[in-house]
This record gives structure tokens, sequence and C-alpha cells, in this order.
């Protein structure tokens, strides 16, 4: 029988990493800002990045790690470089991340399983345009949208946890239209300060145990 020990290797990274992600709250919360300040956004998605890597074992192992280590360096350009410039680098960790997913679909899968991972990109894209149009470059942001629906969707209708990864990647969509709520004065952001970072860091750990814990149990079998 495999046990949690013997496929979970490297668990100060995952430790490492829950630390980094849940304090950097404070800072959200302190609205802080600075070179040490992006550098402490990264630890939280970087070493869940490093904390899969150590437990890969075959392509797919090796693939969600790049996409969490994308998105870690997507957390560091928001505000390093830009939105744009970050949003280019979560784009790549979502493509690299739907691969991933669409290599390990679910072989069967309830009606209203199915009908979630269908209407989940339309939705997400009403969603956007009820919230940000017709102020300027509103597209924009339901271009980057879809792409984290489409890996959403994906993650949702993989082999994978249901529980883990598919719930973690609706959370982190959810952490993004939040975001978009706040953009377009929907909420006040000081309501959406509460809920993005928690939704997204939640998600991003959740994806991470589901995928490296069932590949990594798959490949001690």
């Amino acid at each position: 029988m495999t046990t949690q020990k013997d496929w979970d290797r490297a668990r100060w990274l995952w430790l490492l990493a829950l630390v980094g992600g849940v304090s950097f709250m404070i800072a959200v919360v302190q609205r802080l800002d600075g070179p040490m300040i992006w550098a402490w956004k990264t630890t939280g998605v970087g070493f869940l990045a490093l904390w899969a890597a150590a437990n890969a074992r075959e392509r797919n192992g090796w693939l969600i790690a790049a996409a969490l280590g994308f998105c870690a360096f997507g957390d560091w350009l928001l505000d390093a470089q830009g939105l744009e410039t970050g949003a280019v680098a979560f784009v790549v960790g979502h493509v690299v991340a739907i691969a991933v997913y669409l290599a390990n679909r679910r072989a069967r899968m309830t009606p209203s399983q199915r009908l979630l991972g269908w209407l989940t990109m339309p939705a997400t894209l009403i969603i956007v345009w009820a919230m940000l149009s017709p102020a300027p470059g509103w597209w924009h942001a339901a271009v980057y949208s879809l792409f984290v629906a489409a890996m959403a969707a994906a993650a949702w209708t993989s082999r994978f946890p249901r529980y883990r990864t598919g719930i973690g990647a609706m959370l982190f969509l959810a952490s993004d239209l939040f975001i978009f709520a706040g953009e377009g004065a929907v909420l006040s952001k000081d309501v959406t300060m509460w809920l993005v970072w928690p939704l997204y860091f939640a998600g991003q750990a959740l994806i991470a145990w589901g995928v490296v814990s069932t590949l990594a149990k798959e490949a001690r079998a």
C-alpha cells in the first residue's frame, strides 16, 4: 500500500508555501508595496511549484510544476511590470495547465458535471461583460478571463480529484471575477481585498495538491 510518506517528497516546501501564501494576507490588508513585498507575494505559489517539481516523475508532473511556476512569475510581474505583462505569464500558465487536464480527461461524467464544464466559459464571459462594459478596454479582461475559465472547465472535467483540483480551479476563477468586480465598481475594493488573495491562493494550493498527489501515487503504485 502506498502511504502519504511514500509519495510526498519535500513536505517542507509545501509548508513554506502555506506560510508564504497565508502570511501574504498581511501585506494585502496593510496595502504594502515595494520589491520585497513583490517577492513575498511569489513565495506561496512559487513554493507550490517547487513542491510539484520535487514530486514530479513524468511529463504531467513537470507540466503542472511549470504551470504553477508561470503563475508565481505572473504574481511578481503584476506588481513589478504591470497588469498586461503579468497577465501574459498567467495565460502561459493556464495554457500549460489546460494541456495537462485535457490529457487527463475524466472517462465518465454525470450530465451536471458535463454541463458545468460547458457553461463555465460562456457564463464567465457574460459576467465580465456585465461588470466591465462599456468601459474602455473591457474586452482585454474578457479575453483573459476566457483562458482562466477554460482552465477551470478543463480541471473540473479532468480525472483529478474534483474536490481538490476541480474546486481549486473554480476558486481561482472566482478570485479573478472578484478582481473585475472591484475594477468595475460592482463591489468595493475594500470588500474584494478580503476575497481575491484567499480564493486565489487556496485555489492554487488545492490544484497542486490534487494533481501532484494523484500523479505521484500512481507512479509509486
